[in-house]
């Protein structure tokens, strides 16, 4: 702000009666609302396809592995885990090797190369004639959604100005939960054709991908990457663009200075990898592990089992109608996007840290009613005939279950019964064993010869189905303001320029990978723990993570890029917060500022 404009509004609070505090206020407010460049807007939307394709990639495979079931014969649990988590491998790894290369060719490049990626994967999914293609398809998407999903956030963080900066970032999540919610319409409305919906439904995310592709032939590059390059010149130009015309001489001269001080210290550690620097470095050490942990407990909390697996999750909970589930599904993404807006205007109004706090208790309380959901389905299942009890466990002929919940618990059984508004007709249950290429009743069987006969391979008809659909409500009014953007915003800040491509490579692989872990072992989980109790892990998860963003996590708001290192200079173990250590700078700034006015007085 010019020193004109700050004299106009001491003068206009001065004579207003306004105190102090009141007038710093008014001063940051009117700051806020100077005219930034429209440029700002176009960069960040064009930046955030990339998070949209993510979301959109992402979450279009939960109504698609629907349809995918039967069009495939032989689509057990192995291939349908193997489909999610193919794409989500190929993403972790490429987000490290996107580290390089942002360091390499610059932020602007690699996004470029993404949106070709993710446009060509598409295309190859959705004709895909076999499972193999389809996984080659899904891999190629993967190698997109890495890259683009470690660059963006990044790119974003170090054009926006420092007061937008939080709230941009934030708009790249909102775009990914944006993607999503197209994703479940998309979902919605190709479910209606059996055959070959699940082709539109992959093949689709090729017209935003290609989209940003024509985008960043006209967007600039990073200017701090420019500056770090020898680029000064240019740098100063892409900033004045973004800045609305304005001198950006002090801004361009103080990264320059903090990029000479970080290169200096780097330098001065030997020319050994940058990962290996940053182990050295203790403030980058700490930034590493705050920024590495916040991606893993964002993943470990359990997000992508509800937004891969929605759709199966409902009907889990006992709703039959594949159409009915998809929908069901395309609401919960709509919550997603709600609440992620909800985080756009909060971030810079509560800040990371307390956004992040609040965000995780809420999805621990949400697990823990999941959890009980699915535990009372368990206890109020359906029950078998009592003829049926006293034999032996046999898969082969699905004897020796007790009740409906014991029956699909088995892969070669599912529950027969006449279906009165999704209650059993007593005297009608029986366990039936199941053709696994279809998944749906044996020919020789009476429910598969019985027209009047409904076969549930993968639900339980309950009266507790309603949980399940407000247990995942809850969970994203709870995770999306918070714990969906907080680790990426987080991420984009915390890093000196020097180690910012790399940082944000690691934490975006850790992400991938927990991602994997999750989407690779959530079936496998539900057998082995049952639906239920792999929820109540899931929410123990959360405690733990409650626990880290509490004692370890800093508030970056109102942060230069350029001075958010200064928060890691601490050990871990004589952390304070953020919030109290600028309370007593700001008193100490008041009294040096009423100092002066006595000396002003006294001449």
């Amino acid at each position: 702000m010019h020193t004109s404009d700050s004299m106009d509004l001491k003068s206009l609070s001065s004579a207003s009666g306004i105190g102090e505090g009141s007038r710093e206020r008014l001063v940051d407010s009117y700051r806020k609302r100077t005219p930034q460049s429209c440029f700002v807007i176009v960069f960040t939307v064009f930046a955030a396809i990339g998070g949209f394709l993510f979301g959109y990639d992402t979450g279009v495979i939960s109504g698609a592995m629907i349809l995918l079931r039967e069009h495939f014969p032989g689509m057990t649990n192995f291939w349908q885990e193997l489909i999610v988590a193919v794409t989500i491998g190929a993403a972790a790894v490429f987000a490290l090797i996107g580290g390089l290369l942002n360091d390499w060719l610059g932020r602007r490049p690699v996004v470029f190369i993404a949106s070709g990626i993710l446009t060509i994967g598409a295309v190859t999914a959705g004709a895909a004639p076999s499972k193999v293609a389809l996984i080659v398809g899904r891999l190629i998407v993967g190698i997109g959604i890495g890259l683009a999903s470690m660059t963006v956030p990044m790119y974003i963080a170090e054009c926006a100005p420092t007061h937008m900066r939080g709230r941009l970032v934030t708009i790249n999540n909102m775009f990914i939960t944006g993607g999503q919610f197209v994703a479940s319409l998309v979902d919605g409305a190709f479910s209606y054709d059996k055959e070959n919906g699940w082709r539109y439904m992959l093949g689709l995310a090729g017209v935003p991908s290609l989209l940003q592709f024509v985008g960043f032939l006209f967007l600039p590059e990073s200017p701090r990457w420019l500056i770090a390059r020898g680029r000064k010149d240019e740098a100063r130009r892409v900033l004045s663009m973004m800045r609305g015309g304005t001198s950006v001489d002090d801004e361009v001269d103080e990264i320059q200075h903090t990029i000479d001080k970080q290169h200096g210290e780097r330098h001065g550690r030997g020319r050994k990898p940058v990962i290996v620097q940053m182990l050295q470095n203790p403030p980058v050490r700490r930034a590493l592990i705050v920024g590495c942990g916040m991606q893993m407990f964002q993943q470990l909390a359990g997000i992508n089992t509800v937004m891969y697996y929605s759709a199966t999750i409902i009907k889990m909970s006992g709703v039959k109608d594949d159409r009915l589930a998809i929908w069901l599904a395309a609401v919960v993404a709509f919550v997603n996007l709600l609440f992620t807006a909800v985080g756009v205007y909060l971030v810079e109004k509560l800040g990371r840290r307390k956004l992040s706090l609040g965000s995780m208790i809420g999805v621990f309380f949400s697990l823990i009613f999941l959890g009980v959901g699915f535990l009372l389905s368990a206890i109020y299942s359906p029950p078998l005939p009592a003829s049926t009890t006293p034999l032996p466990y046999n898969h082969a002929n699905c004897t020796g279950y007790s009740s409906c919940y014991d029956c699909i618990s088995s892969q070669h059984c599912g529950f027969c019964f006449v279906d009165d508004h999704n209650s059993v007709v007593s005297g009608t249950a029986s366990c039936q064993v199941a053709n696994l290429t279809t998944m749906s009743a044996a020919s020789w069987t009476s429910c598969a010869t019985n027209k009047t006969l409904t076969y549930a391979y993968d639900f339980c008809p309950t009266s507790y189905s309603w949980m399940a659909f407000a247990g995942l409500v809850l969970y994203l009014a709870f995770f999306a303001p918070g714990m969906g953007p907080m680790p990426w915003t987080i991420n984009s800040e915390i890093y000196p320029i020097w180690a910012r491509s790399t940082g944000n490579a690691c934490a975006t692989a850790v992400n991938w990978i927990f991602n994997l872990v999750i989407s690779m072992t959530f079936l496998t989980l539900t057998d082995a723990l049952t639906r239920y109790g792999t929820f109540f892990l899931y929410s123990g998860i959360a405690f733990l993570g409650l626990c880290f963003i509490y004692f370890l996590v800093p508030e970056t708001k109102d942060k230069k890029l350029e001075e958010v290192t200064d928060l890691f200079a601490k050990p871990f173990c004589s952390w304070r917060p953020v919030e109290t250590e600028r309370e007593v700078k700001y008193i100490q700034i008041k009294g040096h500022n009423a100092a002066d006015t006595d000396v002003s007085d006294g001449e």
